[in-house]
């Protein structure tokens, strides 16, 4: 189906026994897709997830840095999860992979550039097909985020867990950004622009931490956890 057909039947006309009909069995897809989830990630343990854009090549900086930050979380005792694809996804499974720790994939069906990494280990690999229920998995199984430099997937991904913090809806865990290159001038522009037109507060600043290698970036986690006496449970 083209990209105009979809939008001539998105407008189509259809009958109330129709609408009924597709409303109700997505309503069973989605929660499916939420029990499935929720029973397999709830026997993995605490977990930190990597995200990143699909596109970074294998052989790009960033790619070999996601790496490196999974096998240094994973040697602390932490599960990786990504998005399950390939670029960054696919650096932090292979991390976690192959430095022995858990690797989990919460792959989602897109019409290109999505398909799931080598590195995922098999029992931990979720298929999805709506956003909002992986969103909803990274954030309840997480308790911490790495952010490598990504799209607008990375972005989204980045300012739900922000928003979710800073609004109470989830217990502060700590936000890393690798590449303060990358990063900088977003936040410099939050920092200027949304908390100088007061729509954030000063404290909202201190939800992120820009670091620029990967051991800054799981010390960081380690830190954090520290503060609080709480180890992995693995």
């Amino acid at each position: 189906m083209t990209k105009d057909d979809k939008i001539r039947s998105a407008f189509e006309n259809k009958t109330w026994q129709e609408i009924k009909v597709k409303d109700s069995w997505q309503i069973f897809k989605i929660m499916s897709e939420f029990v499935d989830g929720f029973e397999k990630l709830a026997k993995i343990g605490p977990c930190v997830s990597i995200f990143g854009s699909a596109r970074t090549p294998q052989d790009h900086k960033y790619y070999q840095m996601a790496v490196d930050v999974a096998s240094l979380l994973t040697a602390r005792g932490y599960g990786i999860i990504s998005g399950g694809g390939p670029g960054i996804m696919e650096a932090a499974n292979k991390g976690a992979y192959e430095s022995g720790g858990k690797s989990v994939g919460l792959n989602i069906e897109l019409p290109f550039e999505q398909f799931h990494n080598r590195y995922i280990d098999r029992d931990k690999l979720l298929e999805f097909n709506y956003f909002f229920v992986r969103k909803v998995m990274f954030m309840k199984y997480s308790q911490g985020y790495i952010v490598m430099p990504g799209g607008f997937g990375t972005m989204d991904e980045l300012f739900e867990a922000i928003t979710l913090i800073q609004t109470g809806k989830i217990a502060r865990f700590p936000i890393v950004l690798v590449g303060s290159e990358y990063w900088c001038g977003l936040f410099d522009w939050i920092k200027n622009t949304m908390l100088g037109e007061r729509y954030i507060s000063e404290e909202d600043l201190k939800l992120y931490r820009i670091v620029d290698t990967a051991e800054e970036a799981a010390d960081h986690i380690f830190r954090f956890y520290d503060k609080y006496l709480l180890k992995p449970n693995f």
